[in-house]
């Protein structure tokens, strides 16, 4: 059987397709990465803010449209959170809760009655989704939260918290890079919480992995900033472990970050982010903030402002507040009109550019192992172009001669010129 898979919203949801895909294989079946031959369709929906939901829908009812023969599952945040909604969209098939995720291969196989050993096996594993002609994959460690941030809905789709066992991520990393994987991005709904159930935490995570694998590029996912411990940063020594953390601050005035539940404060942050870059040069941090949270005056939002501007960020994902049934920030008074929430968010991308401009200006005329990915263009004067990421997550271009072949290569790059998209580089 022909099995399509697609996600919407996080990395974790990624990292979830990947584990599936290798499962489906494991049971004989293969992967498409067209929609029009897939006897089934998987979905991982998300719930993150509301127009999260709204794609998330409109996903649903636009692969019924275009292959209405195959079967359709539909897991993740907006599934477990609206199952008996998601479940009446026309054409959805199964639905699986984030709480039975580990089973959804068995659950899609025999409940729709499509558990039937073909003709031909693969080997578990031979080949995943995401690793063919892919550099990176995404290695799910921990799922669930015990933190209860007031504007946060997937906490509550994720449930409690789980950890992986350490030799099962050593397994899975092992296993991606025989199959020629260069690259782990290490997830988890609050991976700075793994082990906690097991006895364990995450810098012995890191550690055992960077002993017990050989893999060139470890990268972490979202960490919540409090959950850092003493030393941290020294981890960070090791070439291997990549020195870009995304740590979502959500909004730089403390009294918005206490009517959010946050555990950190602006000064505690502030600390954290010297540290990272007075031990490792340009060491990127990129950031999560919400514009228009409940309440959040003009003397708050400004406060804000000037806190981002100061302390500058590689990269900013900005999200406009989105009032979620079932948090406790829906109830908050003082809700911001859509008006200004679009005026303080047209103002921070302006400022989100500035900074990320200013970070790339600082790595200008710098050396740097690039991870490249596949050819993406052939240039009017017969060279291809390739793009690829830097330690630090910044990507960059390189043209090269026809019969040169740059692809999942890890080669050393000087950092020339800045434009929009990328950095322009030449190897060395």
């Amino acid at each position: 059987m022909q099995i399509h898979l697609k996600t919407l919203g996080c990395r974790l949801n990624e990292a979830e397709l990947e584990t599936w895909a290798q499962a489906f294989q494991a049971k004989g079946h293969s992967i498409t990465r067209q929609l029009d031959d897939a006897q089934m369709v998987v979905i991982n929906s998300c719930a993150v803010t509301q127009d999260a939901v709204k794609k998330s829908k409109q996903l649903i009812r636009r692969i019924h449209r275009d292959n209405p023969q195959a079967k359709l599952v539909v897991s993740g945040c907006y599934a477990t959170l609206n199952e008996t909604e998601a479940a009446q969209l026309m054409g959805v098939d199964l639905i699986v809760g984030n709480q039975d995720k580990n089973q959804l291969v068995e659950k899609a196989l025999t409940e729709l009655n499509l558990d039937s050993m073909p003709a031909m096996s693969t080997e578990p594993g031979e080949i995943s989704l995401f690793s063919r002609g892919r550099q990176r994959a995404f290695v799910k460690v921990q799922d669930g939260c015990r933190y209860r941030c007031t504007f946060c809905i997937v906490t509550v789709a994720r449930g409690e918290e789980h950890s992986r066992a350490i030799d099962d991520v050593i397994a899975e990393i092992n296993s991606l890079h025989s199959q020629g994987i260069n690259e782990a991005i290490i997830t988890g709904v609050h991976l700075g919480g793994y082990g906690s159930d097991i006895n364990s935490h995450l810098v012995e995570l890191i550690e055992t992995i960077l002993e017990k694998t050989q893999i060139p590029r470890l990268r972490l996912g979202s960490l919540e900033p409090w959950e850092l411990p003493p030393g941290f940063f020294e981890l960070f020594k090791n070439p291997r472990l990549m020195p870009h953390l995304h740590l979502p601050l959500q909004s730089g005035s403390n009294s918005v970050l206490r009517r959010m539940a946050r555990r950190c404060k602006t000064e505690e942050f502030a600390d954290m982010v010297q540290q990272a870059r007075s031990l490792i040069p340009n060491f990127n941090i990129t950031t999560d903030i919400i514009v228009g949270f409940p309440g959040e005056t003009e003397q708050e939002w400004q406060e804000s402002f000037d806190y981002i501007q100061k302390l500058g960020f590689g990269h900013i994902h900005i999200f406009s507040y989105s009032p979620r049934e079932g948090t406790k920030a829906a109830g908050l008074p003082d809700q911001i009109s859509q008006t200004l929430k679009k005026q303080r968010s047209k103002q921070l991308h302006e400022l989100a550019e500035t900074l990320k401009q200013d970070f790339v200006a600082e790595n200008l005329n710098s050396l740097a192992n690039v991870l490249w990915e596949g050819q993406t263009e052939v240039l009017d004067n017969g060279k291809i172009r390739y793009f690829g990421y830097t330690p630090n997550y910044l990507r960059v271009a390189c043209d090269v001669p026809g019969e040169v072949s740059l692809e999942n290569q890890i080669r050393h790059a000087k950092l020339q010129a800045a434009h929009s998209q990328f950095i322009e580089s030449i190897l060395v």
